[in-house]
């Protein structure tokens, strides 16, 4: 327990501090949206495209960790829309819900792998991205669509234009396109891109601890609440039990666990703004995910590390 928590603890002080440097004034206000613009469009697509490319999709353990990560990821999606009718909100507040149910926050995902499995883990967590971006993706803006305030009757050009203008979700695409079609490194820009992934993963988490906002928690607790525990109650053990399932062996379970088990996303609130959603609530969903995932990861690694 004493280790995992050590190996965790560097994460979430990271994210600590960038909420302390953005309430304290550190830095002017307005640096922290380019900034986020920079470790989104720049920094994030360095890790990944050359992690996905690398990365090895011949199936075996990462194809089921990938597999369980998109199949958890569906029937959460499924049983949300279904308890739609049962929600007494609007359609933008379920949008945040429904976003809050599925969407992970991948800059507090993958340094909590690096931590606890190291290389190995972070080469299966390309696969599993490689998979889970551009299912989750499709959903979120699907959702978006169908409930966004303003959104009804956007035609599908509108919908594909949204998502290949997420930079995530191409950066993922392009990784895979250059694996599938056997695309050899690139001398000089594959290591270019490896040197903005290494500056990815701290900004990212400096990033997420700035964009925490709690200022709305209050006013709708019982949302706030149930979306945030399904997120990092259900999720983690959901996503495990599929891939043991599925055969993964114990590193692709672990890998899957904190899949499952990473907060929700500040992608998600912007993602709210843009087609109509609850922003809002999306950022309380996103602060209480990420305070309660501190204490959840370690809890559910330690039962793995028992089971």
């Amino acid at each position: 327990m004493i280790a995992i928590l050590m190996g965790v603890l560097p994460v979430f002080a990271l994210i600590a501090l960038g909420y302390l440097l953005k309430r304290s004034g550190f830095l002017p206000l307005e640096l922290w949206g380019p900034i986020e613009r920079l470790s989104i469009h720049v920094l994030y697509p360095g890790f990944l495209i050359p992690a996905i490319w690398k990365a090895d999709m011949s199936g075996g353990s990462a194809g089921a960790a990938a597999l369980a990560a998109v199949t958890a990821v569906i029937i959460i999606g499924v049983v949300t829309v279904s308890l739609r009718p049962l929600m007494k909100i609007d359609g933008p507040a379920f949008t945040s819900v429904f976003q809050g149910a599925i969407r992970w926050n991948s800059f507090v995902f993958l340094p909590v792998i690096q931590a606890v499995f190291g290389q190995p883990g972070l080469a299966l967590s390309a696969v599993i991205i490689g998979a889970l971006i551009p299912v989750v993706n499709i959903l979120c803006v699907l959702v978006m669509v169908r409930w966004g305030e303003g959104q009804a009757g956007t035609s599908p050009r509108a919908v594909a234009r949204a998502m290949l203008q997420n930079p995530i979700l191409v950066a993922c695409l392009t990784g895979l396109a250059l694996n599938l079609t056997g695309v050899p490194p690139i001398p000089g820009v594959f290591e270019t891109l490896e040197l903005l992934g290494d500056a990815a993963l701290p900004l990212g988490l400096i990033i997420a601890g700035a964009g925490l906002s709690f200022s709305y928690a209050a006013k709708r607790p019982w949302t706030l609440g149930l979306t945030s525990a399904s997120k990092v109650l259900l999720m983690p053990p959901l996503m495990w039990g599929l891939c043991r399932l599925y055969g993964g062996d114990d590193l692709a379970q672990g890998v899957a666990l904190l899949c499952g088990a990473a907060p929700g996303a500040a992608a998600s609130y912007v993602l709210a703004r843009q087609m109509g959603g609850d922003a809002p609530l999306m950022a309380g969903i996103v602060a209480l995910t990420t305070v309660t995932s501190a204490l959840t990861i370690p809890l559910f690694l330690t039962a793995f590390h028992f089971a």
